[in-house]
């Protein structure tokens, strides 16, 4: 729910505040917005914290697992395939190249990485265990 409220609020800021003339009731709808996100923000990390505490795997298990088939997938795309169509080159055996997951891959990566760079700034912030 985060991820659209973050995209539309600007959009929504931008067609409301002209509609306002007053300065103060400007400033008040400005802070209502960013209200909302921060209690949408809020929200989704007692989500986290619930999800990180469980017990069972198919829980807490799914971020390590998400961030495991990146790993994977990155490692096939850019060591394994290459490496596998080399081989085949020098042997004599041309291996077409597979289909490229580089698209969505680096969506994911990028989304897991954000993920991570949070963790790393609770941690230095001492905001974490």
């Amino acid at each position: 729910m985060t991820g659209w409220l973050a995209t539309l609020a600007p959009k929504l800021l931008e067609l409301l505040l002209p509609l306002i003339p007053d300065p103060a009731a400007r400033e008040k709808a400005v802070q209502t917005i960013l209200s909302l996100l921060m209690d949408a923000d809020k929200g989704q990390l007692e989500v986290n914290k619930a999800e990180a505490t469980s017990a069972s795997v198919f829980v807490s298990g799914w971020r390590p697992f998400i961030g495991w088939t990146c790993a994977v997938a990155l490692a096939f795309e850019f060591v394994v395939s290459p490496l596998v169509q080399w081989i085949g080159f020098v042997a004599g055996h041309p291996i077409p190249k597979p289909p490229t997951l580089s698209e969505h891959l680096w969506e994911l990566l990028f989304g897991m990485l954000g993920l991570g760079a949070l963790r790393s700034l609770e941690k230095i912030k001492g905001a974490s265990r």
